[in-house]
């Protein structure tokens, strides 16, 4: 009996150890929990209920970005996989690329996104469809790689021009960004039709490494 009480708590402690200690209702009944009995191991004090279907194991502690690892798993489809990325500004931040602190969470989704409840007030949905060549696995979650980042940014009119060339300029130095995406970046169409071209254009940025 013993045994078969492990079993369920041995599947869910592997899942969550991957997900900064956090875990959906759907992944605790695939490890053997039944739906009945989740309010039960949440009033025990085992599992701490963050939000609607997303619990943390009360043995793990709270990680500082836990808010991307909880939003990151609010966003799995049926199959229980994960379809927010983060991106925009938050990926800026992800990646420490600019002085800037978003006040939501940028996340795209594919088109065909949806959900039955309210986008949450913290959330700031972008909808496009991604290449996965432009999405990468960072800390549990997926986020735009930098080159997609500055793209989506450079296309957005939510932040400042000096934030995104602090951006450009700080990816390019720390080797995010090589020169020659650099200067693919400054051939897409979308960037040569920006005010920021003859910016991010500067001989400060097209210097060879």
């Amino acid at each position: 009996m013993e045994k078969q009480t492990q079993e369920p708590e041995n599947k869910l402690f592997d899942i969550a150890t991957n997900q900064h200690g956090y875990f959906t209702s759907k992944q605790a009944k695939a490890a053997g929990y039944k739906d009945n009995t989740h309010p039960y191991h949440v009033q025990s004090g085992r599992w701490i209920r963050v939000h609607r279907g997303i619990y943390r194991l009360s043995q793990f502690p709270e990680t500082e970005r836990a808010d991307l690892m909880i939003w990151a798993l609010w966003s799995t489809n049926r199959s229980e996989k994960i379809e927010g990325v983060y991106s925009h500004q938050t990926a800026l931040s992800i990646y420490e690329l600019s002085d800037i602190l978003p006040e939501k969470l940028h996340m795209t989704v594919p088109p065909s996104f949806r959900r039955n409840a309210d986008i949450p007030p913290v959330l700031y949905i972008h909808r496009k469809r991604l290449n996965p060549t432009s999405i990468a696995f960072v800390d549990g979650y997926y986020v735009t790689t930098p080159y997609q980042t500055l793209l989506d940014v450079i296309e957005s009119p939510l932040i400042s021009h000096d934030l995104i060339v602090q951006a450009v300029a700080e990816g390019t130095n720390r080797g995010m960004i090589t020169q020659r995406q650099l200067k693919q970046l400054l051939q897409e169409k979308s960037v040569q039709t920006s005010p920021l071209s003859p910016l991010l254009g500067s001989p400060q940025l097209l210097t060879t490494f």
